[in-house]
Formats: structure tokens, sequence, C-alpha cells
């Protein structure tokens, strides 16, 4: 039974389909899993029978040959994603207890096409944090660790740190994460496995908390391209509901995977080679072009020159965003109140906006109320705004030049948890790579690339077209097939 837990999604879609395993008994085994891994914290609700309904749902439908896309393969879902009757709380004691009437779309879509639930998935409180420290619920653990012998604990990345530490243990085949500024991919680099921002606009955010909403997008982490190629299909598409979906088809980004890169030009942006940042990055950043070159790739050096005003850009408008969105939240509209023995309504605000929100999403709502304030709304959004426009253009002139670039993903392997807290500067420096492919809504890749001399992961990311998926897949597989990355967290937990 353990070594179902080993099968990804195409490998479990398949077995099911041919008879050669049942979905109950894979099921069966993640959940094993599931309970075996709460010492990394990777969940804070977990739905067994959830999983175990699809499963025999997904038994049945073989029986009468009706099986659906991911009939049988049980999922990990963000804590971020509205689940129905299921507790909700984007990682934050302000939505403690909060059970949706409503199924986020992107949910919705996965379990239409067959997928089970195995639990909601930790995270940084409303998405906000780089190392899934943030939680009201607690850090998420990574899997892996250090090979010092000091067995210091280390962060999955953030925010989703329960996504991506869920893939990486094998407690989930697969699992839905969010990215604003690099959230689906730097938890992917740190922890050794894939996962895909797509364009935005390509998944609704239609029943997904918001953080900010010209940024946030929804998106797959798996272990390998193919099963991302796979939970995007089911994922993506037109939405009604939330006015920035794209109304296009979703391509079969699977059945066209190819890693033969033949006529493809990626280019290599001068700017992104920085300052500070450990040899072992750009080793494996070389190793990464030279993979690109065996499958056929053209390497061209492109400039992004605006890239050094990206992080500032990014913690002008997130905030700001933020600071709109999480307004709601003021114990009468939504979430939990706290109503003091004495005052009235401004108290009563203050007291459970005080006591419901961690110090992380309290320092973002502060920097946004300030940028978007009277005297310093020009000065600091606006021109935010004209900067992001300057970055999105710098992406527009490079394609003239190359279709996809390759970057790290990254500055770091993954840290021990408490290291940077107590710098939020430092933790921000994080998203440095990840950031300007959200600032643009372009599709952009994590995939692993080779491990530091810790033996901890390192990732390289692909940054396309708009719209253009499938290059950015086919990029990650070419690096997947040639890299020869096997590495894998030693059980400890």
């Amino acid at each position: 039974m353990t070594g179902l837990t080993d099968l990804g999604i195409a490998a479990i879609r398949d077995g099911v389909a041919d008879g050669s395993v049942s979905a109950r008994e894979v099921a069966e085994a993640y959940i094993a899993a599931v309970e075996a891994g709460r010492p990394l914290n990777a969940f804070t609700v977990e739905t067994p029978e959830h999983a175990l309904a699809a499963a025999d749902t997904a038994d049945a439908a073989r029986a009468s040959g009706e099986l659906k896309p991911l009939s049988g393969v049980p999922l990990g879902i963000k804590d971020l994603f509205a689940t129905e009757g299921v507790d909700t709380t984007a990682g934050s004691r302000i939505l403690s207890g909060f059970k949706p009437r409503y199924e986020s779309t992107v949910s919705g879509k996965l379990f239409a096409a067959g997928a089970g639930m195995l639990g909601k998935l930790n995270m940084d409180e409303f998405a906000m944090g780089s190392s899934n420290e943030t939680s009201a619920w607690g850090p998420v653990l990574s899997p892996w660790r250090r090979k010092d012998g000091g067995n210091a604990a280390l962060t999955p990345g953030g925010s989703s740190g329960g996504s991506a530490s869920a893939v990486s243990a094998r407690l989930a085949p697969g699992v839905t994460g969010t990215d604003t500024g690099g959230s689906i991919r730097q938890p992917a680099a740190f922890t050794g496995i894939s996962g895909i921002k797509p364009t935005y606009g390509r998944c609704s955010r239609w029943g997904i908390v918001a953080f900010a909403s010209s940024l946030d997008q929804a998106g797959p982490m798996a272990r390998d391209v193919r099963d991302c190629a796979i939970l995007l299909e089911a994922m993506a598409g037109f939405d009604p509901k939330d006015s920035t979906s794209l109304d296009l088809p979703v391509p079969n980004w699977e059945a066209a995977l190819s890693s033969d890169l033949r006529g493809k030009k990626v280019g290599i942006p001068r700017e992104y080679r920085i300052d500070g940042v450990p040899e072992e990055i750009g080793r494996v950043w070389d190793h990464g072009i030279a993979l690109l070159k065996d499958a056929g790739a053209e390497i061209v050096e492109v400039s992004l020159p605006h890239t050094k005003y990206a992080l500032p850009t990014y913690y002008i408008i997130a905030p700001a965003e933020a600071s709109s969105n999480l307004a709601r939240y003021d114990g009468v509209r939504y979430g939990r109140r706290v109503q003091p023995e004495q005052g009235g309504l401004t108290e009563m605000y203050e007291a459970t906006r005080a006591e419901g929100f961690g110090a992380e999403v309290k320092r973002r709502i502060m920097i946004g109320t300030y940028v978007l304030s009277a005297g310093f709304y020009d000065a600091y959004f606006n021109q935010a705004q004209k900067v992001r426009a300057l970055i999105a253009r710098d992406f527009d002139q490079a394609w003239a030049s190359c279709d996809l670039l390759l970057t790290p993903t990254a500055p770091s392997a993954a840290f021990g948890l408490g290291e940077k807290m107590a710098d939020p500067i430092a933790m921000y420096l994080n998203d440095v790579f990840a950031v300007p492919a959200s600032l643009a809504g372009l599709p952009a890749m994590s995939v692993p690339g080779g491990v530091d001399g810790q033996g901890l992961p390192l990732g390289l990311q692909i940054i396309g077209r708009p719209l253009d998926e499938q290059s950015v897949l086919d990029a990650g597989l070419a690096i997947e097939e040639r890299s020869g990355f096997t590495a894998r967290a030693e059980r400890w937990w």
C-alpha cells in the first residue's frame, strides 16, 4: 500500500483506467500518508471522507466505462480556495470556523473532473509571506533537511508552503496553489517539485480569498511537468463570475507536450545576475542553459532594464490592493467579531482586526493604506502603476528576440524557520526573481534544476509569452528530462 503514494497524477489516472490499481486503494494510501505526515503541519483540515467518496465513484465509473479526466486522483486544496461545507480560513484567525456555502470555481472544476479532496493545505495568512511562518495555524515544515547534521527545521517556502510540503513529502500527488508574487514558484523551488503560474486570467479567481486582485492567479503544483499540465487543463477556463477571466478555449497541454525545443530562442536576462546571490544559483542557471541548448534551443542574451524596480513596485501595488480587499473583515460583514466590554462600533472594529490579523497582514495593510492615502496616492501608487507598465513593456520588447526566458526561481535554497522573520526586507527579497512575471501577468513555471552543497533543491524558472503555457511546459519538460534530478527528502517525520 505504501508504494501507491509514489504514484503521481498521470500514473494514478492511467492505473485506475486500466484496472491495475483501484481508486479506493490509492485514496486509502494517501489518507494514511496525510495522517503520518501531521508533524509537517501541511494540512489545516483533513477530509478523508471526500477522498474516499470520490474514489468509490471512480471505481464505479471504471466498471461502467464513464471515467473522467481526474477519476481516482486525490488532491490537496490550498486553504485560500472556498470549499463548500469545509473550513476555509486563508490561514487567518479572523476567518476561523468559516465554512462556505459555495465552492470556488477552480476546486469545483477539479471535483467535476473526478478528483477527490484529501484536505485543506496550510498557508501564509491571506497569502502574505514567503516562508509559511505567518499562518495562524503555525508554520509548515519542509520535508527536506540540510546535510550538515544540524537537523534545523526549514521553510517549504510560501505562501503555498503547505501545498509544496504535501507534494514533496508524498502526502498528495498534486495540489492547488496561488501565486501573487511567486507563491507557487518559490515553494516549488524550495521543495524540489514543479509548479506553474499561468497567464493572468487563465484560471478563475471566483471563490479564492483575495490578496491583490490584479496579481492573484491559481495554478497547479505537482511532482513533474506532465502532472502540472494535467491539473492545469482541469483548472483553467472561462468563468462569467470573474470579470478578469479570459474567454478562451483551454488547450490540451498534456497531449501537446514536447521536449524538442528546436526553433525556439531562450533569452537570458542580464539584469537577473545580481550581487549577493550564492554561486550555486549561478551554476544551476548555467546548467539549465546547457540543458535547453541540448534540447535544441538557441540561447540569446536579452535586457529587462526595469527589473530592479520590480520588487519595490510590487510592494506598493500588492499592499495597496490588500488594504482594499481586507477592509471587509471588520466584524460586521465578514469574519469573526471581538466585542470589547466597553466602547462602541469603532472600538469593536479595532479589537476585531487587532486580534484577527497577524503581524505581517497588519504591516501590509498599513503600507497599503499609506500609499493610497490623500497626498501619497500620486507619489507612490500611481508611480508604481507606471513602472509596472514599463516592466510589462520590457517583456514585450524581449519577445522580439526570444520565445522564452530562463532565470533562477529564487535567490537561495530553503532557509531555516525563524532565520528571516525579524527582517521583513530580507524576507521580501525571496521574490526578487518571481515578481516581474507576476507584474506582467505572464505564465511562469519552476522546475527542479539541481541541489546545493547541503543537498537542498534549487529551482529554474521559465517565463513565457502571454497565453503560451505550452512553450513554458515544453521547456520545463526539456529540463526535467535532461537534469537527472531524482533527489528526494529523506523521511524524518
